[in-house]
Formats: C-alpha cells, structure tokens, sequence
C-alpha cells in the first residue's frame, strides 16, 4: 500500500493461524473449514456432475442399443423441381398382381428389407403444417425374405398432431385407384410399392391424397407378429364368422414357418399371439376390405396401447427386443423427436379410413374403388389438419 508521498507502508496482518480458504495451513496440516455458501455450491455441482452422468450414459445407451439397432434405409430424395423433369420408363407392361421370389423363408430369422428403387427417389415436399407430422406405415405381402419387389399392404397414415395432442390413423385402402407415375391409366394403390419401391409408393400416395409424407416405417407380416409376441399378445374381440378365417392364414403361417401356432378354438375377447393377430388383421374373404382395414387400425390401436400402459424400463426393453424387426428412413434423432411429441397421446387415438362411404364406385375388372377425389379429399384434409 502506498502513503500519500508515494512511500510503500506495510500493510499489518493480525497474528493468527488463518490461511486462504480452501488451502492448507504449512503450520499445523489442518483444513480450515469451508463456508456453508460454498458447501452448499459445490454439493451441487457434485449432483449435477453425477446427473450429467448418468444421463449421458443413458442417452449412449439408449442412442446405440436402441436406435443403433433399428433398420435404416437409405432412400434418395429429390426437389419437386428435379423430379418433375425426369422421364419415367414405362410400366404399362408391369404385372403387380404376382408377387415375386418365395424360395426364402423367415424362419432362418430374417425379414423382408424395404424395396428402394434408386429410379424413383423421393420427391421432396413440405411440410403442411409444422405442428402436423404424416408418417407413413405399412406392411407388405412377401412370403419370404428375398420376396422384396412385393406389393403394399395395410397401407396407414400415422398423423401426429400437436396442437389438438391426438394420434390420428389414417387407412389407405390397397385397392383404391390412383394415378402412378408411368401408368397410363389408374391402378391400385398397392402395386406402386412393387412397381418403383418405397419412392413410388410415397409419390403416388402424396399426389393423390394431398399429402406431405417424407418419412416411413415398414414391417414384413412376420416381424409384426414378433413385436406383438413381446408385449404378450393383445386383446381382440373375434367374431364367429372370422374364426374359420383366421385359422386359415394360421395354417398357411404354420406351414410357411414350419411352426405349430394353435389355431382359434373360440370367438369372442381373447388374447391373441403375433400370428393369431396378424392373421386376423389380414382376413380378406369373410367381409371386405373395409372391415379389413379396420382390423388393421384395431391391431395397431391395440399395440399401442398396451405399451403405452407399460413401465419405462418395460418400453425401453420392449424397443431394443423390436429395434431390428423393422426398417425406415428415420434417423435416429426423428425418431427421438416424434417419440416425444407423441408421448402422452396414446390416449387420444382416432381413425378414419379411405375412401369413406359414399366416395367412390366399383370397378369390376379390374377390381379397384373409383374415388370422387372432388369431395374425398376436403373431408381428409379436414381429419388431418382441422380445415374446412
């Protein structure tokens, strides 16, 4: 310190055996004690430290166990722009009514892989609605895994809506009319998936219905059936008349698989297995495909669910036993984000099928439902989005 004259006076310290906080005494080893403000600081941190922790382990955990192992297909994408400009082949000669190679089999453990035609990316769209989000589901009808080049099946719209806090599902009718990138008249909706893969498929279903679907999720019948055996099956209520029905895809599923799934003995509220409710979902011949649709959603509803009403720890598990029965162009993080926007919905699922009653005529032959796109389409628009 200096005095007024510029000297330098020493400043007086008091006798005593005080250090610096936090540091030790050269006299006598002890640690002076700390403050309670700065105890109460480090603690913290401390805990914050150890929550970090554990977090980030978790987050790795779940980012490489769980999503790591969850089948990603890579499909190209283009501007609506460039995709306008190219000049699609023919498919007037491509008969989707067959369907492909059956010499494999699931039962070596494996499913079909999506069907990606590097001919027909993905057009890029935007989103509609930011609070909004269409994804695509669907199953296709292979009989084996090398069955790839397959039809469509139980195609859904699985529309999270964010402002109303619903789940809405949303059935495509497999035999609906629709206009196909290289097809000079109508077919159904089904066949684009064989004719040019999952680019094709979603194409086709956005310039018909007014979509803005970007990202899918497939499951071969055979993976379904498995993720329904991890929760222990689900709980459907049989008709009579769709008892002999079922049993009819069990026994072709038991003799596919070389497997012994015991058939329905009874109708009624049940528990059924991942066969008996596949095979149910997939009944074509006792009604229409209107019920059959509707089966499909209550199979779907159902699954949901039931593992809504789970635990954590039994979702966590339920996902890293299923992450590699199915396939999508998701990453890893939009699969994180939707999770989270849809958590807390499963409550709030509602349905809708298309074409709905009254909306559309019959084509004999080929058999495929003529859609009046001129008033079906207002009343989608309006499920989805909340427009009139």
């Amino acid at each position: 310190m200096k005095s007024s004259q510029g000297e330098s006076t020493p400043v007086r310290v008091p006798a005593s055996n005080s250090t610096p906080l936090g540091s030790t005494s050269k006299h006598n080893g002890i640690k002076p004690k700390m403050s309670a403000k700065r105890r109460v600081i480090l603690i913290l941190l401390y805990i914050l430290i150890v929550v970090f922790g554990l977090f980030a382990g978790g987050f790795t955990y779940f980012y490489i166990n769980i999503l790591g192992k969850i089948g990603k297909a890579y499909t190209p994408f283009v501007s609506k722009e460039d995709y306008d400009t190219i000049d699609f082949d023919s498919l007037d000669d491509f008969d989707a009514e067959t369907s492909g190679d059956t010499s494999s089999s699931w039962a070596d453990g494996g499913h079909t892989g999506v069907y990606v035609n590097a001919d027909y990316p993905i057009a890029e769209v935007d989103q509609i609605d930011p609070d909004v989000e269409n994804i695509l589901v669907f199953g296709v009808d292979s009989r084996g895994t090398d069955d790839v080049e397959c039809r469509a099946d139980a195609v859904m719209i699985v529309s999270i809506n964010q402002k109303t806090n619903t789940i809405n599902l949303v059935s495509l009718m497999r035999d609906t009319g629709v206009t196909i990138q290289g097809r000079s008249s109508q077919d159904k909706l089904t066949h684009s998936y064989k004719y040019g893969g999952v680019g094709l498929l979603i194409n086709t279903i956005n310039e018909n219905y007014g979509l803005d679907v970007q990202r899918f999720i497939m499951l071969d019948f055979s993976s379904a059936a498995d993720v329904i055996d991890l929760v222990g099956g689900i709980d459907i209520d049989v008709q009579a008349e769709e008892v002999k029905y079922a049993n009819q895809s069990i026994n072709e599923e038991n003799q596919l698989m070389d497997s012994s799934i015991s058939l329905l003995s009874y109708s009624g509220e049940q528990t059924l297995n991942g066969v008996q409710a596949i095979a149910w979902a997939r009944i074509r011949h006792a009604d229409s495909d209107f019920i059959r649709t509707s089966r499909q959603r209550t199979v779907a509803t159902a699954l949901i669910s039931k593992v809504s009403a789970m635990s954590y720890l039994d979702q966590l598990a339920i996902l890293e036993d299923s992450a590699g029965m199915f396939e999508t162009n998701m990453t890893s993080m939009d699969l994180l984000r939707i999770a989270t926007n849809a958590m807390g919905m499963a409550d709030n699922i509602q349905q809708y099928r298309l074409p709905d009653d009254n909306m559309y005529t019959v084509q004999q032959d080929p058999w495929m439902m003529i859609v009046d796109w001129d008033a079906q389409l207002p009343l989608l628009k309006e499920y989805i989005w909340g427009d009139s």
